[in-house]
């Protein structure tokens, strides 16, 4: 038999701008299955600029949305190329890019960073554009980590990931992956965050711990439809804009820090009320969620499950990691897309390939 084991770069840019990830990981496949090791990781915190032009792309006439692709690219192959520097071994470049468009319901996805102008900066092979032929066949294109909650982190009842939206991926009682969205989380908290004091992003939650619960808010988010629907299901930017941030404009009499601090009681009760329900022992949590305190006492508060928090590299890097992972399998010609979680026609093998 073969040996089998790649240098793979993982690139992961989330809906929540904290920046671009990069994650350098190794895989190997021995008798019990796949092992993986994070070598080396980093993450490039975008500027003012590189944001703007994140945070509005959906807004670019076609001709200036195309450009915008090549040049996120050409960033993406620039910084992948400084992170390899005396690295020795690199197979290719995984990257999932950043999400602009996602309605499934319409077969419209988009993850822009050129994947041709990666491989041309970066000098490595790159597969990118993971999630096109899921939503071909028919699948909500996303999510995609739950092969590697399958194969990297079986170990654990459910994982529960806390970016820009909170997703969870675990085995139903048939053995079979289910994973879906559950709510936004950063995607909202940030914003509201932001209108308060400038700040990114909430540190450890304590402005979220400062306002009060209003009670009539947060029946009605609670009452949002999604929050109904079985999966497969995703949530991307759009459902927001649309569905969720009209609620929160409804009560614009409320100080934005009880707005704030009653989204942070909606988020964590939807989180905590799916994990109950799907009634696992052991939940790992990742995501930039993880880190903010708040947050976790006030899902724990409302969890029967166990909550495990890992190393600080995995809470940051675990997407960036499995979308490397994603790459691997491309490679070997095996599933890196389940229907059962997609919703899409069969299983499938997404991911197009860039040769330097």
């Amino acid at each position: 038999m073969r040996e089998i084991k790649y240098r793979v770069v993982g690139v992961m840019s989330g809906t929540s701008l904290d920046g671009l990830d990069m994650a350098l990981c190794d895989f190997k496949y021995e008798e019990n299955g796949w092992i993986f090791k994070i070598i080396k990781c980093k993450t490039i915190a975008y500027d003012s600029v590189w944001k703007h032009n994140l945070s509005t792309a959906q807004e670019l006439s076609a001709y200036e949305f195309v450009k915008l692709h090549r040049q996120y690219g050409n960033f993406i192959g620039d910084h992948i190329l400084d992170f390899v520097e005396n690295i020795e071994g690199v197979d290719f470049v995984a990257s999932h890019g950043h999400t602009v468009f996602h309605e499934p319901e319409k077969q419209v996805t988009f993850q822009i960073g050129c994947g041709a102008h990666i491989a041309a900066k970066s000098k490595l092979k790159v597969i990118s554009d993971f999630r096109t032929l899921d939503i071909a066949m028919g699948g909500q294109g996303a999510p995609l980590v739950p092969i590697g909650d399958e194969v990297l982190f079986k170990s654990y009842g459910a994982c529960v990931n806390l970016g820009g939206f909170a997703n969870i991926s675990y085995k139903d009682k048939d053995y079979k992956r289910v994973a879906f969205d559950i709510c936004p989380v950063n995607i909202v908290l940030n914003e509201l965050v932001k209108s308060i004091n400038g700040h990114d992003y909430d540190e450890g939650g304590e402005l979220g711990r400062k306002g009060k619960l209003n009670a009539s808010l947060l029946k009605e988010l609670n009452d949002i439809d999604f929050y109904k629907e079985e999966g497969p299901k995703s949530l991307a930017r759009e459902w927001v804009e649309k569905l969720f941030i009209p609620v929160l404009d409804r009560y614009d009499s409320l100080s934005k820090e009880d707005v704030l601090t009653t989204c942070y009681h909606h988020f964590s009760f939807q989180i905590a009320k799916v994990i109950n329900k799907v009634g696992v022992d052991t939940v790992l949590f990742t995501g930039g969620g993880a880190f903010n305190s708040y947050l976790m006492e006030l899902v724990d508060a409302n969890l029967k499950a166990k909550i495990t928090i890992p190393e600080a590299e995995v809470i940051d890097f675990k997407e960036a990691l499995i979308f490397a992972f994603l790459g691997v399998l491309r490679v070997e010609k095996q599933v890196n897309s389940l229907s059962a979680v997609t919703g899409a026609r069969k299983d499938n093998i997404g991911g197009s390939i860039y040769m330097a």
